[in-house]
């Protein structure tokens, strides 16, 4: 069930978004040099590595210079890409992940391997299920970047207080979730969006 509503969900967000995803492309073309898409290296169910696709949001090769973003003025972010991350459309492309079978809609947000090296035991469960575009740490950190910013150690603080938080969270999920749930889920994201 949870498949099909995946396949059924991003398939359709892909066709009638298809228009204004082109104009994204465009934008971001015309801003900066690069690729119009950013992939990245992260770990999927039962620890498969996979390419999550993204709107590139930042200058060219600015991952040098660490993974993390710190703040949403981070001076490698783009005029375009700062409006993107705002409100989160920089995501969407990963409708293609999820049409793909590497993502659900619905899931633990997927880590990069340094981070998930770093995981417990426990933790390591939030890998027994397919990550998703968006879960309950998505909403509940959705201005994780600005938290960042106000500290003095910004990746510590995320490896001690943020990402545990996160972890936390999507055991919980893990723990009970159905589609009635993903739902709630998929439509808490979009609210919270547009509080933006």
């Amino acid at each position: 069930m949870k498949r099909l509503i995946d396949v059924f969900l991003s398939g359709l967000g892909l066709l009638v978004l298809s228009p204004f995803l082109v104009v994204i492309s465009i934008l971001i073309a015309l801003e900066s040099k690069g690729c119009v898409f950013f992939k990245q290296i992260r770990v999927g169910k039962n620890q498969h590595p996979f390419y999550l696709i993204k709107f590139r949001t930042m200058y060219q090769d600015a991952e040098r210079f660490g993974q993390l973003t710190v703040g949403m003025r981070d001076p490698r972010i783009t005029r375009v890409g700062y409006f993107l991350r705002k409100y989160k459309l920089d995501e969407l492309p990963q409708l293609l992940n999820v049409l793909g079978g590497q993502m659900s809609m619905v899931g633990p947000r997927p880590e990069v391997p340094k981070y998930v090296q770093l995981y417990s035991q426990d933790q390591l469960k939030v890998l027994s299920v397919k990550p998703g575009i968006t879960d309950w740490a998505s909403i509940n950190y959705f201005n994780e970047n600005e938290l960042l910013a106000n500290s003095a150690t910004p990746e510590q603080t995320y490896i001690d207080e943020i990402m545990p938080k996160k972890l936390a969270l999507n055991l919980k999920y893990i723990e009970s979730n159905n589609w009635l749930s993903d739902i709630g889920i998929i439509v808490q994201t979009v609210l919270r969006i547009f509080k933006k």
